[in-house]
């Protein structure tokens, strides 16, 4: 078992500090989900800890088994287990994700090592087969005229063949209608497993739904103030987050 531990972690922005003292703990086997309003700072939390330029961490520590991983550069992050699905993925015109995926592979491993042509398309097929992406995908420029749902079906199976230890999925249920929500859904159900700590992170319970979490995290001006399971997600949905400000207002 792995773990990423996220220790008293303060992240800011230009002169602004949006993450202000957070601590979790994502074992492999586990899924975690933060829910909170816009702007809380979820989303810059788990850019920060993938490596994104734009976000300075000011103090605290992210540590994979016990290694701090803050001096790395973000290809180092990903090359020790981290993986960001993003909100709103990039375009890469006329690059086919086939040849995206290959490279990305290739260069996570040893200096000198060539990836096998025949073995990678072999297990790219098997990866697709099982999350019922259509072989005929792969030829397609990465997320160029993607759907919504493409774009984030397209992240899944890069998650599958990559084989990270830590997914970090910001907001993956943005801009999908009911259907591609469940076919994405099914995707990450398929790769959760004792070899993979997943952290969602979504401003609805509709997700929660279909992807069931071991703990639920409510996060609020950039702080983790309340904890529970799923049916946290569920009183969350139905009370909305003003009662957990008003118990902070009452502490």
């Amino acid at each position: 078992m792995s773990s990423l531990e996220i220790r008293n972690l303060h992240v800011s922005t230009g002169d602004k500090e949006i993450v202000k003292g957070v601590s979790l703990t994502i074992n492999t086997g586990e899924v975690h989900a933060i829910m909170g309003p816009n702007g809380t700072g979820k989303s810059t939390m788990a850019k920060a800890i993938a490596g994104h330029p734009d976000y300075t961490i000011t103090q605290g520590d992210v540590l994979i088994d016990g290694k701090s991983i803050l001096e790395m550069e973000s290809d180092e992050r990903a090359r020790e287990g981290i993986f960001l699905a993003f909100q709103y993925p990039s375009e890469i015109p006329g690059v086919s994700i086939a040849n995206f995926l290959r490279a990305a592979i290739q260069a996570r491993m040893a200096e000198g090592e060539e990836i096998d042509a025949s073995g990678y398309y072999k297990r790219l097929y098997q990866k697709m087969d099982l999350l019922k992406i259509d072989r005929k995908f792969t030829s397609r420029a990465v997320n160029d005229g993607f759907s919504g749902g493409e774009k984030k079906r397209s992240e899944i199976l890069q998650m599958a063949m990559l084989e990270p230890r830590f997914a970090l999925m910001d907001e993956t249920d943005s801009g999908l209608d009911i259907d591609a929500l469940k076919i994405v859904s099914d995707g990450v159900n398929h790769l959760r497993g004792p070899n993979l700590g997943i952290l969602l992170i979504t401003h609805y319970q509709r997700l929660l739904g279909y992807i069931v979490p071991d703990h639920v995290h409510v996060m609020i001006d950039g702080r983790i103030v309340k904890s529970g399971d799923k049916s946290l997600a569920l009183e969350l949905e139905s009370r909305g987050y003003d009662w957990v400000k008003q118990e902070l207002a009452n502490a």
